[in-house]
């Protein structure tokens, strides 16, 4: 089994481009957010508030590409398949490292992804469809708001899995044990209620197949900064690409509640 390093470092090499989802099994993945220190307070602040979408699981040091807790000798700079670029709130490029636009006073934010109670709804024998299919997550932007903070105000995302009708009490149950990142489910059942008109038309990632006796059940996302930059539109702004992680070296089970 390929551990949590030797996966970053073929991500570091650009031999990984892909979305992350079923990589380094038993391992905490994770979003990512960076954002200049004069708007890290506003952000801290906008994750406090909103702790489903955004369950924080470490923030740097002003200037440091170093998650020293949950990842030490890790580079946020390069250990992520795709990144995205914010400018005041318009999303200006996607790229594999953020080498040309790393600044001193950058704090990076580590949050809590789905990701990571995947392998205990498989091992329970729940399936994850998109991991199935060889796809990203289903994101969709809902109408939804999030608590604002300071300069950060907008909708919140959510992931869609569609789960067999007699399982998703046992999702429910599985996915609660995981507080950090982001707990049981938000949504379950008809996506209109939310604010979503065709799940075949994801905000970000890709559709899968809802098989008849399935159920759509939608927890939050740690992809809503992205859709809170663009109402909030900071000037700089850089996050992970939609389903491509980080990996720490923290292990799901240390997530787990008792």
């Amino acid at each position: 089994m390929v551990g949590p390093r030797e996966v970053r470092q073929q991500i570091r090499e650009g031999k990984w481009r892909q979305p992350t989802a079923g990589l380094a099994p038993g391992f905490v993945q994770t979003n990512l957010v960076i954002l200049p220190r004069v708007l890290a307070f506003d952000f801290l602040l906008f994750a406090q508030r909103n702790p489903k979408p955004c369950p924080v699981i470490e923030v740097t040091d002003v200037g440091s590409p170093e998650p020293r807790r949950s990842a030490p000798g890790a580079d946020l700079r390069t250990d992520v398949p795709k990144y995205c670029i914010y400018r005041d709130g318009q999303l200006a490029g996607e790229v594999t490292d953020l080498a040309s636009v790393w600044r001193d006073d950058l704090v990076s934010f580590l949050l809590g992804c789905s990701f990571t109670f995947e392998s205990a709804l498989v091992q329970a024998g729940v399936p994850v469809r998109h991991i199935e299919e060889g796809r990203n997550v289903p994101m969709f932007i809902t109408n939804i708001p999030c608590d604002p903070a300071g300069v950060f105000q907008g909708p919140l995302v959510v992931t869609m899995r569609p789960i067999p009708a007699a399982l998703v009490a046992r999702a429910i149950q599985i996915t609660g044990r995981y507080p950090g990142v982001h707990g049981s489910p938000v949504h379950i059942g008809n996506p209109v209620e939310i604010g979503i008109w065709d799940l075949a038309k994801p905000d970000f990632g890709d559709a899968v197949t809802i098989r008849q006796g399935e159920v759509s059940v939608f927890w939050a996302c740690g992809v809503t900064p992205q859709a809170v930059a663009m109402q909030a539109r900071p000037p700089l702004m850089l996050t992970h690409a939609p389903g491509h992680m980080f990996i720490t070296d923290l292990r799901n089970e240390e997530l787990a509640a008792s």
